[in-house]
């Protein structure tokens, strides 16, 4: 299925739509490293984003989030339009990114990191809860709870960001490139969880290089080329696709 060959209805069955991009550009100086794509995610879907390094697909994720601005396009959330809207505000209506490199808070405690996760939240029991859950997803991060969270592995230190994501209670979950850097079994580790957290009806959408495991844990799947997205379909679909299947996943 190429961009743009089935209509949003078709795709999605008419079940309402999260998130809804159209015709997204974004600009770099005089480079543009988006060039106008059209994507959207229902609720409950995991959705991957696939491609090369140098794609456009964590500047995609920056500029939903507000990091960097758009050149133009739009993009709507929850039905309402967030394009160009400050990142704190996207944060509190529930779009949440785990970025590429982790971005934790280095000097502070795992504790105190996972504290942040949750800073526009005052449910305090609900908080106590849900880091608890943190804690029986990932038991390294209680072993290490008191413990500076640049001392972490970076396995750990994947642990500590996706778990910081969560507490932030986010409608739609952006993860970007969560395999970078770890090994194996950490990836394993990490895709388990996802997997777990997709099941437990969480929206996400997941940048990831790995395109194989990606697209194993997916429902739906888009290719990023050179800024622009050339292929869309279903995950299953796209593992046995010829052309994905000699770029991406080493066949």
């Amino acid at each position: 299925m190429g961009a743009g060959s089935a209509g949003t209805a078709a795709i999605h069955g008419g079940r309402r739509l999260l998130l809804e991009v159209k015709n997204l550009a974004v600009a770099y100086g005089g480079v543009q490293a988006v060039k106008g794509i059209d994507f959207c995610i229902t609720r409950g879907e995991l959705v991957c984003l696939i491609g090369a390094n140098g794609a456009g697909k964590t500047t995609t994720l920056k500029a939903l989030c507000g990091l960097v601005p758009t050149a133009h396009g739009s993009v709507h959330y929850q039905q309402h339009s967030i394009t160009n809207h400050p990142t704190h505000e996207i944060v509190r209506r529930g779009m949440v990114l785990v970025p590429e490199g982790r971005g934790i808070f280095s000097r502070l405690s795992v504790a105190e990191n996972l504290a942040m996760g949750a800073y526009t939240r005052n449910d305090h029991a609900a908080i106590k809860s849900e880091t608890d859950y943190i804690h029986s997803l990932f038991p390294r991060l209680y072993e290490r709870r008191h413990q500076k969270a640049g001392t972490l592995s970076g396995g750990e230190q994947q642990m500590l960001a996706l778990g910081r994501a969560i507490l932030a209670k986010p409608q739609l979950l952006l993860l970007d490139e969560p395999s970078m850097g770890l090994a194996p079994l950490m990836v394993s580790k990490i895709f388990e969880t996802i997997r777990h957290i997709a099941g437990q009806g969480m929206t996400i959408l997941l940048v990831e290089q790995n395109a194989k495991l990606a697209l194993e844990i997916s429902h739906r799947g888009y290719v990023m080329e050179s800024g622009l997205i050339t292929l869309h379909d279903t995950a299953s679909n796209l593992s046995t696709n010829p052309r994905v299947r000699h770029a991406y996943l080493g066949e």
